[in-house]
């Protein structure tokens, strides 16, 4: 399922998913249709999955879907784990490395990230009984150019998410580059992450991935925009590459094999 979802958006059809052109609309609707039969709720505008929002990029929808938890101690506590869906188009000298002109189809960056998370989001949904806090699956627009979409979500809640308070957040980008490790950014936004991570990385009958703790924080993904906010955060990734934001990002580069359990983990 995994290589199904990164093969279709990673395709030549959705011209590079760049935010507010036509394949980036057609990613968003993409994923839309992989998630609503999954039975989360609608978490955007007016009953739907999409939050849309004007840029000068044009018209950018960020889409959102919810899972309910089941402990009404913490009914107001949310997490998020989000992804960026957009790509950089045909590429030009503002966000490419060239060469410029072909379609950017960005399978690691970031269609490896929204392939899993449409698994975890069907993963959750098929759990016997949600987890205590409500879990938000958001798939962020406009990334590429300067975080649009998880920077309009946390200034605008829609209203299916007024009143509640995010508590912790995970962001996957580039997780499709499995070599030696899995970077861990984020860990000392709060006490205990690193062991959060480790213990979760070390569970009875899963092989752990070796991990590496990056300690840096920069407005380099949408993990930036809930840090700056104060907000717990870890993100994942498996590191930049020579391909990244040039035409070459493509399928067959993927690690299918190390992509599974990062999601696992993530999970």
């Amino acid at each position: 399922d995994l290589e199904n979802h990164l093969t279709v958006l990673a395709s030549d059809a959705f011209e590079g998913r760049e935010g507010g052109r036509r394949g980036g609309r057609a990613a968003g609707g993409y994923v839309e249709q992989a998630i609503a039969p999954l039975g989360l709720l609608p978490a955007g505008d007016n009953g739907g999955y999409f939050q849309s929002f004007a840029s000068r990029h044009g018209t950018l929808r960020n889409v959102l879907a919810l899972l309910p938890g089941s402990d009404p101690a913490c009914g107001d506590e949310l997490v998020v784990t989000g992804g960026h869906y957009d790509h950089v188009g045909y590429g030009n000298a503002r966000n490419s490395f060239g060469p410029f002109g072909f379609v950017h189809n960005g399978a690691d960056d970031n269609a490896s990230g929204v392939a899993g998370l449409i698994e975890i989001a069907e993963a959750l949904a098929a759990l016997p009984q949600p987890p205590r806090r409500s879990i938000l699956i958001a798939f962020w627009d406009g990334e590429e150019q300067g975080l649009l979409g998880s920077k309009h979500f946390l200034g605008n809640y829609p209203t299916p998410l007024r009143g509640r308070r995010i508590v912790f957040s995970i962001n996957l980008d580039m997780i499709g580059r499995l070599r030696q490790r899995l970077e861990v950014f984020g860990a000392r936004s709060a006490v205990g992450l690193e062991e959060l991570v480790t213990r979760a990385n070390n569970l009875p009958g899963q092989k752990p991935l070796p991990l590496a703790f990056d300690w840096k924080v920069e407005a380099d993904s949408d993990h930036y925009s809930f840090l700056r906010r104060g907000i717990p955060t870890l993100m994942f990734h498996t590191g930049l590459h020579d391909d990244y934001h040039r035409p070459s990002d493509d399928v067959q580069l993927v690690n299918l094999a190390g992509l599974e359990p990062v999601v696992r983990l993530t999970l």
